[in-house]
């Protein structure tokens, strides 16, 4: 159930949002060690948003996961997405938070239940 949303001031088109998508998806799911099968990825564009008091390009992303992500995982996840946000959408890797949470199973619903 790895949860990647990001959230920007960028916007930009359909197609190059579903390559971004795809790419955090694959790498969530590689960074977790979890089925890609069970990753959402979601993406919010044209937010208005500030960062130190500014109003140019930024971007906030959460991710969260059910179980324990290490230090060494949110490390590493950190590292990749601010790279690829910087890639993809031209936002610079100082104006990128991460929140990275653990989600306990009863507090993620799926198919009607509960993980």
């Amino acid at each position: 159930m790895p949860l990647i949303k990001v959230q920007s001031t960028e916007s930009p088109d359909a197609k190059k949002v579903k390559i971004l998508l795809k790419s955090l998806s694959e790498k969530l799911a590689q960074h977790l060690g979890k089925p890609e099968s069970y990753v959402m990825t979601a993406f919010e564009g044209n937010v208005p948003m500030t960062f130190a008091g500014s109003p140019d390009r930024v971007c906030f992303l959460e991710i969260k996961s059910i179980g324990t992500m290490n230090p060494e995982q949110t490390k590493a996840m950190s590292l990749d997405f601010c790279h690829t946000i910087s890639q993809e959408l031209g936002v610079p890797g100082d104006r990128i938070y991460i929140e990275f949470a653990d989600a306990e199973r009863h507090l993620w619903g799926w198919k009607g239940t509960t993980f």
